[in-house]
């Protein structure tokens, strides 16, 4: 599968997340590696945890307010050692008309981009992303992570090499 720019979509990699406290330390750990112009697409149903990962991805990111959903308000800015710009593209009519007003230009080298329920209006994102899907598992959290793009492929091999899950058990059978 390639994106806008010819690239090709990457291996994935799936990590287990058997609680929330787990899920979100990866997010933490993922935040610290995030720099300016770094796109983080998460993708998943209710009740998968991209709210819970990406409070995680902000305490990495030494974000002077905890992210919340900003499902209503579409978008929250927070300030941290990057910018945040933390969306959510839930209300897919609404933040379409946002994105068509303007706010795509905030997308720059400074702003970090978290979008929530990316896939719904995946044309606005930077081809050049780091992918998560998440889904329930029968005892926790699954997340397929994809590098789309060089850079999002060097983030996540960085992160991926980098982490020491904290004594997470294998799980368990489905």
């Amino acid at each position: 599968m390639g994106g806008a720019l010819g690239m090709k979509e990457t291996a994935r990699h799936t990590l287990f997340f058997p609680q929330e406290e787990h899920h979100e330390a990866f997010g933490e750990h993922l935040g610290k590696h995030l720099q300016g112009g770094d796109c983080v697409a998460l993708v998943g149903e209710l009740g998968t945890g991209k709210t819970t990962l990406c409070r995680g991805i902000g305490r990495g990111l030494e974000c002077v307010d905890p992210l919340r959903s900003p499902t209503y308000l579409l978008c929250h800015e927070i300030a941290g050692r990057h910018p945040v710009l933390h969306l959510d593209a839930y209300f897919e009519e609404r933040m379409d008309s946002l994105l068509a007003e303007g706010l795509c230009e905030r997308f720059d080298k400074e702003h970090v981009l978290l979008v929530e329920w990316a896939d719904r209006l995946s044309e606005w994102w930077p081809t050049d992303r780091l992918q998560i899907e998440l889904q329930v598992a029968s005892e926790g959290r699954l997340a397929e992570l994809h590098g789309l793009g060089p850079k999002a492929q060097t983030l996540l091999n960085e992160v991926l090499s980098t982490w020491n899950s904290p004594n997470l058990p294998e799980p368990g059978p489905s």
